[in-house]
């Protein structure tokens, strides 16, 4: 049996939710630091099996998988415990409503590349990217706090997608300064996640290369 590679890098906030999901579901995995600081993800070797140069890549079954959410379908479908979304289609599509708030609307504005350019092509300093970065943050956590529950995970007794994707997004909220006192309801589910051994495992001081 080939081993099951995870290719990312410690800070990369695609990567934790897919080592988190890893966690939840104990695939047994190796990881493999690939520094987007070094452009390790645009050597040759990376790029032919990964187009985009992004991280996460998942090696899994002979298979090379990208892009987080897509990963995690793939171990929903074959490591069923504990589930990501729901077998009922509505409350299968308000998770990934609730998710996609941070995987498509936050998260995409506010990666490394989209940092980088806007500081060495638009000439912005780093207190204006700092705040656009906020900005985000904020404006997706507004309507996310509006429909968390007011008790448990985001998936009730156990936390589901919306939940792995919530913590590396406070996490970096945090990193950044954000106020988080407009949102106590993701600031208590936040620290619900992090009390379980899969979240902190896959915390970035966890994995951070010594």
């Amino acid at each position: 049996m080939t081993k099951t590679i995870l290719y990312d890098y410690w800070r990369s906030s695609a990567s934790y939710r897919v080592r988190i999901a890893l966690n939840l579901k104990a695939v047994p995995h190796i990881s493999v630091s690939t520094s987007l600081l070094d452009g390790a993800n645009k050597a040759p070797g990376y790029v032919e099996r990964n187009p985009q140069g992004f991280v996460p890549m998942l090696s899994i079954d002979g298979h090379d998988l990208t892009q987080s959410l897509a990963i995690i379908d793939y171990l929903d479908a074959n490591f069923e415990d504990p589930p990501m979304v729901s077998s009922d289609p509505l409350q299968r599509s308000r998770t990934l409503a609730q998710a996609m708030i941070i995987a498509a609307d936050i998260h995409p504005v506010n990666n490394l590349r989209i940092m980088k350019y806007l500081k060495e092509q638009l000439g912005q300093d780093q207190d204006a990217v700092n705040d656009w970065y906020r900005h985000w943050i904020i404006e997706g956590f507004a309507a996310l706090e509006e429909i968390a529950p007011d008790e448990g995970f985001f998936g009730g007794k156990e936390p589901n997608l919306a939940d792995v994707c919530l913590v590396p997004q406070v996490y970096n909220a945090r990193r950044f300064d954000t106020d988080m006192g407009a949102f106590p309801k993701l600031v208590r589910i936040d620290a619900a996640c992090n009390t379980l051994e899969a979240f902190r495992r896959a915390h970035p001081d966890a994995v951070k290369p010594s």
